[in-house]
């Protein structure tokens, strides 16, 4: 499913000063930096931006697992080794953009799945991933 995007809100949530040691626990400080809206940091053209849901497990390799949310952005130029969007005999599919020996190809962050060569007229580019984000801890 597909979400345009016009104007994203602002959604400004505490940015605290500490960091978070992944070791041993040690006692939080209290200090708020300031505000972080992520709308800022992740979304730099909100008229172009659109947001998808990965499935599957072709770009395991690239970071990209089953539910991730993706973050699309219309307005940038697919380069070669861009992860992207693209519309393949009618469906989304997100690959990484490949040259080799002359052909685009979208391909498989996963050996078990196939490079899928670009013909013209058969594909188009969508956009560009530009953020991939995970849900962890199980929720």
């Amino acid at each position: 499913m597909l979400r345009l995007v016009d104007t994203p809100s602002k959604l400004e949530l505490p940015l605290f000063t500490s960091t978070v040691p992944a070791g041993f626990p040690s006692p939080a400080d209290d200090h708020i930096e300031g505000k972080l809206d992520l709308n800022e940091h992740l979304v730099r053209r909100p008229a172009a931006t659109f947001f998808v849901r990965a499935s599957g497990e072709s770009m395991r390799g690239a970071g990209i697992f089953d539910g991730d949310l993706l973050i699309i952005d219309r307005g940038v130029s697919p380069q070669p080794d861009d992860i992207v969007i693209a519309i393949l005999h009618g469906e989304l599919t997100v690959k990484r953009l490949k040259k080799s020996d002359g052909q685009w190809l979208l391909a498989a962050e996963n050996s078990a799945y196939p490079s899928l060569p670009l013909i013209e007229g058969d594909c188009e580019i969508w956009g560009v991933v530009t953020h991939s984000i995970r849900r962890h801890c199980g929720r």
